[in-house]
């Protein structure tokens, strides 16, 4: 797999492994600033594929999402190849459900939700964060002010664990861009991101110590 996933940063530094959400693979834009932005604070992100996105780049077809277990599997694989000791995974939207959902591995010190989809836009009943509320490792979710899959508005009514920690990024939509109107700029709402991500990763590899 060592050809399919990509790295920033140095080899000693922390690890954060960061998966994909379900529409755009591990060069996505989103996925590179975050990323390299990581690194400049001296984090080693290690990103990866999942199997239908190394399917869709071998044929050119698009495909939807593998089922869970499939995914889950592949990342736990991603893991245990390359991550020694406690590790730090996440990812966006679906790649951070997914992350949340192995928050149990043995080699998970702690997880990152970047715009978590609690349910699909307009529907608030096909909720899919339960689990959420029996997290017991450190878990952080920067979440969109406005993300139509989880308002800020709308997290009053969820269960989360006390293990969980919330950050709303200002009139962030689910990548986390406000409207102009909003005097807030889609580049420092991704510096915000960077910030409070790096510094939450540092403090997890301190506790795991």
């Amino acid at each position: 797999m060592s050809e399919l996933v990509l790295i920033n940063g140095a080899e000693h530094q922390p690890l954060f492994i960061f998966a994909h959400g379900a529409g755009a693979d591990m060069h996505h834009d989103f996925m590179e600033r975050v990323a390299q932005g990581l690194a400049q604070k001296g984090i080693r992100v290690l990103r990866f594929n999942f199997p239908y996105m190394v399917k869709r780049a071998l044929t050119g077809k698009k495909s939807p999402p593998d089922r869970a277990p499939k995914l889950l599997e592949a990342y736990a694989q991603v893991i245990e190849q390359y991550a020694n000791g406690p590790v730090v995974i996440g990812g966006k939207s679906m790649g951070g459900r997914m992350a949340s959902l192995l928050w149990e591995h043995p080699q998970v010190a702690g997880v990152a939700c970047l715009g978590y989809p609690f349910h699909p836009p307009g529907k608030p009943e096909r909720f899919k964060g339960e689990h959420l509320a029996e997290i017991a490792k450190p878990c952080f979710i920067l979440q969109g002010e406005r993300d139509t899959f989880g308002q800020r508005e709308e997290f009053e009514h969820f269960v989360l664990s006390d293990q969980i920690r919330c950050a709303f990024i200002p009139d962030g939509d689910h990548s986390f861009k406000p409207r102009k109107s909003s005097g807030h700029t889609e580049p420092d709402n991704i510096q915000m991101v960077i910030e409070l991500l790096s510094a939450y990763i540092f403090e997890v590899y301190q506790d795991a110590k």
